[in-house]
């Protein structure tokens, strides 16, 4: 039988320097680079609700490519990301893709 043993680290990001290198870093380091830019774009502004502003940032193109991997079925769906099809739903409509 098939034995799943991926983690996270198996989620990587992808680029091309300049000078035409290739490099692999866990998707984690991208998100926190983009997120130590972001807050050093704020100048002391406050801002709130950012845990959703990310979240929605992630969560989007998640649920987009889940559905497309799964043709649009959404109990596999779901069982592949671990949430209930109830929830699932509620997340494909919040996000206007139901």
């Amino acid at each position: 039988m098939f034995e799943q043993n991926l983690t996270s680290e198996a989620l990587t990001v992808t680029t091309v320097t300049s000078q035409d290198q290739i490099t692999q870093k866990p998707l984690r380091d991208s998100v926190k680079a983009s997120l130590k830019n972001y807050l050093a774009q704020l100048n002391g502004q406050e801002v709130s609700e950012l845990y959703e502003l990310v979240l929605a940032e992630v969560e989007q193109p998640l649920l987009d490519t889940i559905m497309q991997y799964t043709r649009g079925n959404q109990t596999r769906a779901a069982t592949m990301m671990g949430i209930n099809r109830g929830t699932l739903r509620k997340k494909l409509k919040k996000y206007g893709m139901n």
